[in-house]
């Protein structure tokens, strides 16, 4: 009986922690691709932003400067556009993910036999689009939907209290370099807009400096000044670099 209660609990908080693309305000469409070289290759993030239009969705590249209501990244959708590879066949897929990388919404496979690239790539991406036109689309006015449905608290494995200092550096959200921090056992993450993991931070016992790694290289993050310096050594000197940071 104990048992049933538990998975009649897991049961009901999965369907409480569902999302639906209606959720978002609106799509991030990127300008790169894994599978393809250059910036908007084969005009495949034109593409990709005209199909999202159609399905009725505001559509922004990931470059571009968005409205004062779309500040708060999670509510918006961040899209990818995948290649499964096949032979003789193009076949392209849309991938939709929140603010924290969970993936909200996949498409189903659109296919191609042409052999011209452009060609190829409009003729499976708009079949893609097939399923996200059936969705029907309609914004229902939620705000912040996935910062909602995820712990927003800091947990503190030490025994030294370790919390976000209320008189940190405040955050240029004009700022296209701006990073976000999403809350870890450890300490932080920080993100941009793609949503890409640029730093890990660990904590202290001082709020205003975190052990910080970035591309592998490890160092500090400091608050000096009301910003936030990312510090490290690199050949026997002591690099300071500037870091706009959003906690």
């Amino acid at each position: 009986m104990k048992i049933k209660f538990l998975l009649l609990i897991l049961f009901t908080s999965l369907i409480g922690f569902s999302q639906s693309v209606n959720d978002f305000k609106a799509v991030i469409v990127p300008i790169k691709f894994d599978f393809a070289k250059g910036i908007n290759p084969y005009r495949l993030s034109t593409m990709t932003k005209a199909n999202f239009a159609k399905a009725g969705f505001n559509a922004y590249y990931e470059n571009d400067q968005l409205p004062a209501e779309l500040m708060n990244r999670c509510d918006l959708l961040y899209a990818d556009v995948k290649r499964d590879n096949a032979f003789l066949v193009t076949k392209l897929f849309v991938e939709l993910k929140d603010c924290y990388g969970k993936v909200v919404y996949t498409s189903e496979i659109g296919r191609s036999k042409e052999k011209e690239y452009e060609t190829a790539y409009r003729e499976s991406l708009d079949l893609a689009f097939t399923s996200i036109y059936k969705l029907q689309y309609k914004y229902n006015g939620k705000t912040g939907a996935a910062s909602a449905i995820l712990p927003t608290a800091v947990v503190t494995t030490s025994t030294v209290p370790v919390t976000t200092n209320a008189a940190a550096p405040e955050a240029d959200i004009s700022d296209p370099n701006l990073l976000y921090a999403q809350p870890t056992e450890t300490g932080f993450q920080l993100i941009d807009k793609t949503p890409k993991v640029v730093m890990k931070l660990m904590k202290t016992s001082r709020p205003d400096s975190f052990i910080a790694i970035k591309d592998g290289v490890q160092g500090t993050l400091n608050a000096k000044d009301n910003q936030w310096f990312f510090e490290y050594y690199k050949d026997d000197k002591l690099v300071s670099e500037k870091v706009s940071v959003k906690f």
